[in-house]
């Protein structure tokens, strides 16, 4: 199945707003390359306790397409690849897209292992808000305990990125949450895991897992971001992975409805009045899909 990956029409727009300050970029993204298309990616095998809903390009490299378990084409808004014809139902063999992407995500893995820290923490992550920056734990690890939520607060810059590097585990608890706030976008959070990582049963994750390993999602775990294991697995049961791209935002009127005059106070009351042609700002406008795709089997 072809899927487009989606941005909103406030990126097509947003170098005409009037009178929004500027914000300088403090930590430059993580290049994905290729494999931002995908929501899922790794080494091994892709093994999937139906049903999941997947939304992104689902790749394997260099194990047979024969490594798919439990996987189909009705699961999946994109497209499912495999480096030979032993792939699922409806897949492509296309073995050469998916060297290139799984070269992306050592490249994009080695930058984010390389970015200079600029905070080290607790390896507890639940009851924390954090704004923008680079950060690792003493111990190595983070971990988001059961029930608990971790708030990524963008300060209102729709560019802020998060890059937390780990030498070895990332876990996330049952019911646990990562809540973006103020212009935080799931598509810069990062998650350089030196190991492997594990999403608890039923909580709600955002980010792109970069992991060296393996990436496991227990029953009813929901992701936006991405999956993606260079040398080992991704186990899915009955999962919701949407991979989104990023989009710029154009600030919204200020409350009083005077107008934007570059301040904001701060509230979740704005609202975008503004339109481009027939559409409205925040309106969803699709991307071209991959053009890479080759035949199916």
């Amino acid at each position: 199945m072809k899927r487009f990956k989606y941005t909103t029409v406030s990126a097509l727009v947003a170098a005409l707003a009037i009178g929004f300050p500027a914000q300088a970029l403090a930590e430059p993204t993580v290049d994905l390359g290729t494999a931002d298309d995908f929501a899922v990616l790794a080494g091994t095998a892709v093994t999937n306790v139906p049903t999941s809903a997947i939304t992104g390009d689902v790749g394997l490299s260099p194990a047979a397409g024969s490594n798919y378990a439990g996987l189909t084409d009705a699961e999946v808004d994109g497209t499912i690849y495999a480096v030979d014809g032993t792939g699922p139902a409806g897949s492509v063999n296309n073995p050469g897209l998916l060297t290139t992407a799984k070269g992306d995500l050592v490249t994009a893995y080695n930058d984010a292992a390389g970015r200079t820290v600029t905070s080290t923490i607790g390896s507890g992550l639940g009851g924390v808000t954090l704004t923008e920056g680079v950060y690792d734990s003493a111990a190595g690890t983070f971990a988001l305990g059961v029930g608990t939520t971790l708030t990524l607060n963008g300060q209102g810059n729709a560019d802020a990125v998060w890059i937390f590097q780990m030498a070895t585990t990332l876990t996330t608890g049952s019911g646990s949450t990562i809540l973006l706030t103020n212009g935080a976008q799931a598509c810069n959070v990062f998650w350089q895991v030196g190991s492997s990582a594990t999403l608890g049963t039923n909580s709600t994750f955002v980010g792109n897992i970069l992991a060296l390993t393996s990436i496991t999602l227990t029953t009813g775990a929901e992701v936006e971001g991405s999956m993606l294991a260079r040398n080992g697995a991704v186990a899915m049961d009955s999962n919701t992975i949407t991979d989104t791209a990023c989009a710029a935002v154009i600030p919204p009127d200020d409350d009083d409805g005077s107008g934007d005059d570059g301040s904001d106070d701060g509230s979740d009351s704005d609202a975008i009045g503004s339109t481009t042609g027939s559409l409205a700002v925040g309106d969803i406008v699709p991307k071209l899909p991959n053009a890479g795709a080759g035949p199916r089997n």
